[in-house]
């Protein structure tokens, strides 16, 4: 028996997507390409991998087991080639990042950047996005992955993703009428001045009630009833619902996350960073049309 990496990454991908479309869209395959892997795959092994009920798919026994080998092999087949293709650049080239997207930066631009390039070094820093703008400004990073409105990106700006802003609250406290206590990450921080605007546009008084300096920390006051706060669509959990109130707002207007470049980044590791920023959290084809505000 041969057990290929495609197949097994194919596998995989429809089991984590939920199904064969979205494998197929997340692995820039046709539909019909999936569907015979899959086959071929259950027919190599001689047994169901995958149960269908109706447009659940879920892993057979066999299936379950097999995932598990299946994601060990994967990952050693993609660290050697990664391993193996790794180049001679060398140098050091400064980051930053968001908050909320360092953890993306952190897992999948930072790890592979630095198993493809041994003997560069890669430098780290986590701030907000008006401080790592400033940063990059200076020269004091090379790149740096920032949220903005959207008339603030610059035509030598990588979009990378955009995002919906949402008012949530506890299911709990939603302060349906009155003085609103406001959660934000303090007077630098992206949200106040947006969320500030919005409840002066509307009329809703409001107080600052709690000031934090990370997601986690903003979402457990709002989880807590202290108040209600702005945030990304990507950050809100389960502990927390959509402020009811928010309805006598105007919509939030998304706002999008770039990759911005140094003007003094002009070495080949910086540019090299970029590419594997885009590459690994970019959601915008690189030919898109520009953004309009």
């Amino acid at each position: 028996m041969h057990l290929d990496v495609e197949s097994l990454r194919i596998f995989a991908a429809v089991l984590d997507e939920g199904g064969m479309t979205a494998a197929a869209e997340a692995l820039g395959l046709s539909q019909s390409a999936v569907s015979w892997r899959i086959k071929r795959l259950e027919e190599r092994v001689g047994r169901d991998l995958i149960v269908r009920d109706g447009r659940t798919l879920t892993p057979s026994r066999d299936g379950r087991e097999l995932l598990t080998y299946a994601r060990t092999m994967i990952d050693t087949h993609d660290e050697a080639v990664a391993r193996l293709s790794s180049t001679v650049l060398e140098g050091t080239v400064r980051l930053g990042s968001t908050e909320e997207a360092s953890a993306k930066c952190t897992g999948d631009v930072c790890g592979r950047f630095n198993r493809i390039h041994p003997n560069a070094i890669l430098d780290f820093h986590v701030d907000r996005s008006s401080r790592l703008a400033s940063m990059v400004s200076s020269n004091e990073l090379d790149v740096a992955v920032i949220q903005l409105e959207l008339h603030e990106v610059k035509p030598r700006d990588t979009v990378l993703w955009y995002d919906r802003l949402v008012w949530v609250s506890s299911p709990e406290w939603t302060y349906p009428a009155g003085e609103v206590p406001l959660i934000t990450f303090g007077d630098d921080g992206f949200y106040r001045p947006l969320a500030e605007a919005a409840l002066r546009d509307a009329g809703i008084p409001y107080r600052i009630a709690f000031s934090g300096p990370s997601t986690a920390s903003v979402l457990s006051a709002v989880e807590a009833g202290i108040g209600v706060a702005l945030l990304s669509s990507r950050s809100v959990t389960d502990a927390v619902m959509e402020w009811p109130r928010a309805e006598e707002l105007v919509e939030p207007e998304r706002v999008v996350n770039v990759a911005r470049v140094a003007r003094g980044a002009t070495s080949e590791v910086a540019h090299e960073l970029l590419r594997d920023i885009r590459d690994e959290l970019g959601e915008i084809p690189a030919n898109a049309e520009p953004i309009r505000a």
